[in-house]
């Protein structure tokens, strides 16, 4: 009897076994049959691996899916993103993607971004200023670098202007000037003042526009060619001066041309304005010389010729005094300079 128990005890287990192992093949064959089952465990490494890299603050690599795991890999991405353009604002460097971190990015890049937009619209209003600032000052230095090359005698209206505008001369230097040329004589110099050629239909130029009985005679004037006899019938005073024969007409010299054809130096043609006490007329022209030297209009010699340079500074002075610019003596300017 005991001998057939432990036989029958044997049987169940040697049954088993079989089947135990058939049902071990068929839950291999199940296991095998279900993928699922086995994604499961990638899917699980995967999220341990993210999980990993998150704690080293790797950055997610681009494309992740709604898979478990791949949400906080979207929002450290963003938080990432947020710390990146705070750096490209501000030049700080990218901050971690804690939530606390993430509010302080996002402040920092608005921030920043209205920082930059300040600067940007700051750029504009200031630029144009100082653009104005060299536009005016590039006329001036442009206006200094192009200006034409002057004669001298512009030299001496550009000092006049700078240094004698409108200043009355002084009595006494007036006094002082007439009495070293009590006898002082004119000489002709054709090589430094040319003389003028005799023209019929000269006129004086621009004396049409110029208003006043006191400038009737330089409108009306206009040369004439007479003999002797022409002149002494009919004027008190003919005198050789400064190389040519002059009449003298109510305070007023003028050419005698051809009171004698072999002396008619004029270094002007037209009258000159003297007074009614008929001082010579180099005389007063070497007065006038003098003063306007003084006061630095005239850088010329004073030698009693009415020349282009002693016409020049004439203008000048005229044109500071408010006087009509007759580049002449003439009533106006010589009572201005207190030669009259």
């Amino acid at each position: 009897m005991a001998l057939a128990g432990a036989t029958m005890a044997q049987q169940p287990d040697q049954q088993s076994s079989p089947t135990k192992k058939k049902q071990a093949a068929e839950k291999t064959h199940a296991t095998e049959a279900q993928p699922g089952a086995n994604a499961a465990k990638p899917e699980a490494t995967a999220a341990k691996q993210h999980g990993a890299m998150k704690e080293r603050g790797a950055t997610n690599e681009p494309g992740a899916t709604n898979e478990p795991g791949a949400g906080k890999g979207r929002k450290t991405r963003a938080g990432q993103e947020s710390a990146t353009a705070g750096t490209n604002v501000s030049g700080q460097p990218a901050a971690s993607a804690t939530p606390g971190a993430k509010q302080q990015q996002a402040e920092q890049q608005r921030k920043g971004l209205k920082g930059h937009a300040a600067k940007t619209s700051a750029t504009p209003a200031t630029t144009p200023a100082a653009a104005a600032g060299a536009v005016s000052a590039t006329p001036a230095a442009t206006a200094a670098s192009a200006a034409p090359s002057v004669s001298a005698a512009g030299q001496q209206n550009a000092k006049a202007n700078t240094g004698a505008k409108a200043k009355k001369p002084d009595p006494q230097q007036v006094q002082q000037i007439k009495s070293q040329h009590t006898n002082f004589r004119a000489q002709p110099k054709p090589q430094q003042v040319p003389a003028v050629t005799f023209n019929q239909n000269y006129r004086i130029q621009g004396s049409d526009q110029w208003q006043g009985p006191q400038y009737e005679v330089f409108r009306s004037y206009h040369p004439e060619r007479h003999d002797q006899g022409w002149y002494r019938s009919r004027y008190n005073r003919v005198e050789l001066i400064g190389g040519g024969y002059y009449y003298w007409n109510n305070g007023y010299w003028y050419p005698a041309w051809g009171y004698n054809p072999s002396a008619e130096y004029y270094a002007y043609d037209g009258p000159i304005y003297v007074g009614q006490r008929a001082e010579p007329p180099d005389r007063v022209i070497a007065d006038v010389q003098a003063e306007l030297q003084q006061m630095g209009y005239y850088q010329g010699e004073v030698d009693g010729l009415l020349g282009p340079l002693t016409r020049q500074a004439l203008t000048a002075y005229q044109a500071d005094q408010g006087l009509t610019t007759t580049a002449a003596i003439d009533e106006p300017t010589l009572n201005s300079l207190g030669l009259s």
